[in-house]
């Protein structure tokens, strides 16, 4: 039983610095291909995320920007301000979602902004540590839909010294702890799917 928990303590391990260096090679992020719209998901570092997304709509790279789960108390000239955009671009290509509370309410605000813009390709912009688990839930919300991630480094963390910091330490623990219970989810709703089918078609 020791031998079996040391080596999954191990697998976990590895891991975990596999998905923190996938973290430390997104940023600095090159301009991502021109799409339909772009997303920035709010959280910590919402400023870089937010300058980010407004740099993918002045570039002209989408049409429309939709920052995802807005501060309820937040007013609209409260995220322009911070944002800092020009206020003839942020007054006609700029929309705000103020339901989602996490990255799974992101994925389904997104989704149906997507749908009613009748988008077909989306660029993602959020924290480096926060994309891969941002990515998983969008894929999953967005079927048929091209994204591409924009990832903007943030203060919250240091993803090439996260390991020589306590609170980094902590963050990257944390954020691999989540994503790695969203790809289980995934994996077992795909894995159940998968079966559900097989039942269903003829001998």
């Amino acid at each position: 039983m020791l031998a079996i928990l040391l080596v999954l303590g191990l697998i976990w391990a590895a891991g975990l610095f596999a998905f923190a260096d996938r973290v430390s090679r997104m940023t600095p992020a090159t301009l991502p291909q021109a799409a339909d719209g772009v997303v920035v998901l709010t959280g910590a570092g919402s400023n870089a995320r937010l300058d980010a997304g407004m740099a993918v709509l002045e570039a002209g790279l989408a049409k429309r920007l939709l920052v995802s789960g807005v501060n309820r108390e937040a007013s609209r000239e409260d995220i322009r301000l911070v944002s800092k955009a020009a206020r003839r671009l942020y007054d006609c290509c700029v929309d705000l979602g103020f339901t989602a509370a996490d990255t799974l309410g992101n994925a389904r605000e997104t989704a149906e902004w997507a749908r009613a813009m009748r988008y077909r390709s989306l660029i993602i912009v959020t924290a480096d540590y926060h994309m891969p688990r941002a990515m998983l839930e969008l894929r999953t919300a967005l079927p048929g839909i091209q994204l591409q991630s924009y990832a903007a480094a943030t203060p919250a963390v240091d993803a090439r010294r996260w390991s020589q910091s306590g609170r980094d330490t902590r963050l990257m623990i944390r954020e691999y702890s989540k994503y790695m219970t969203v790809l289980g989810r995934e994996t077992l709703r795909r894995l159940g799917q998968a079966s559900l089918n097989r039942q269903k078609d003829p001998p």
